[in-house]
């Protein structure tokens, strides 16, 4: 497994960004080495707001989850967008779904299949996964959220107002609109469009977790695929790690076990 930093000038973003990547190293009979020359699947993987693009490294054993598997995983910086298309500032939601796939399946071994294409991250990226999901769902086969931010108008009760404002305007402009997961869940389940399988996990003494029970009850009350699960934790990384090492295993369910050891 290959550990890329990864720097580089986003044009839709107008500035140098940040990521980190994990890639198989496809060396034939090789030990511990995926026998799958690809182009692999990928798991785009985001922060939270007091993280960067360097977390899911530091915090987690992610690339020891992923060794032996054919499963690349990018890891962006989002800063405090919460991956949206800000209402003062820059477009983040553009960049994550549009811009960064494009990028990463030019520059290496990457599929550029639906099928092949994940999104998951922890709180404002737990947010940031479901949106990109929702918003975008012929671009993804599968989503998760862990301790996911999942009721963005809460924001505006728990977070400084300047913040808020930068990143979705007014109350009154979020609610009902594109940045609203519950509104956007419901449009997705009304139209034809792909529905990609989601997966949510949230601490019951988690700050979030009413937020995650209401949104989750939403989305299966519309049929949308949303497999989910809770369990004694709060909001923290040991529940995290838990998470993503279980995570993998499910985004890749339904492919083949080529290349896996």
């Amino acid at each position: 497994m290959a550990w890329l930093h990864v720097h580089f000038h986003s044009e839709v973003l107008r500035m140098p960004v940040s990521m980190e990547v994990l890639l198989p190293q496809h060396v034939a009979g090789g030990w511990r080495k995926t026998k799958d020359p690809g182009p692999y699947p990928t798991l785009y993987l985001l922060h939270g707001m007091s993280d960067d693009h360097t977390s899911w490294m530091r915090r987690t054993s992610i690339e020891r989850y992923v060794e032996g598997k054919p499963l690349a995983v990018v890891m962006p910086a989002g800063h405090l967008s919460f991956y949206t298309d800000m209402a003062f500032g820059r477009n983040y939601s553009r960049f994550i779904t549009e811009e960064l796939p494009a990028f990463c399946e030019r520059m290496y071994p990457l599929s550029n299949q639906r099928e092949d294409r994940f999104i998951a991250g922890l709180s404002m990226g737990g947010y940031g996964a479901m949106k990109a999901a929702l918003n975008a769902p012929e671009r993804y086969a599968a989503a998760a959220s862990f301790s996911g931010a999942t009721d963005a108008l809460r924001a505006f009760q728990s977070l400084p107002s300047q913040l808020v404002t930068d990143v979705f305007g007014s109350k009154e402009k979020l609610e009902g609109g594109e940045n609203d997961l519950f509104a956007e869940a419901s449009r997705l389940a009304a139209s034809d469009l792909p529905k990609p399988r989601l997966y949510m996990w949230c601490g019951t003494e988690d700050f979030l977790y009413e937020e995650n029970v209401r949104f989750q009850y939403h989305v299966k009350s519309l049929g949308l695929p949303l497999e989910y699960e809770e369990g004694p934790g709060d909001h923290s990384w040991q529940y995290w790690d838990r998470c993503i090492e279980r995570t993998i295993p499910w985004l890749l369910m339904n492919r083949s076990s080529k290349g896996e050891e």
